[in-house]
């Protein structure tokens, strides 16, 4: 993924995990009225949070890890085409250990 996007401050980048279209009792749902997924993988951070004493606190985030955000955390944008997330640190529910190298690629 050749995007150069550096998030600032506590910001992190996200790609979020998109599964096949879900379908219930053989309708298909919308893109409109799915809810989104609250998962993704972390593409970009930024430098840390700065304090009022001018110390910056590094992110406990990397990039490639596999998150869960809030729902309502994210913004979304979209860079060369391709849709992201741009999410503050405080915005990240968990970090997904032990995902499989299958769905990372996905995020691709």
């Amino acid at each position: 993924m050749g995007v150069n996007v550096r998030p600032l401050h506590d910001r992190i980048l996200v790609k979020r995990i998109v599964d096949g279209e879900t379908v219930r009792g053989g309708i298909v749902i919308p893109d409109t009225a799915k809810e989104k997924p609250q998962e993704g993988i972390v593409i970009a951070i930024g430098n840390g949070r700065i304090l009022e004493n001018g110390t910056r606190v590094p992110l406990d985030v990397k990039v490639g890890d596999h998150i869960l955000f809030e729902k309502w955390g994210p913004d979304e944008v979209k860079v060369e085409g391709e849709e992201f997330l741009i999410i503050p640190e405080s915005k990240v529910l968990a970090i997904l250990e032990g995902i499989r190298e299958s769905v990372k690629a996905s995020a691709k």
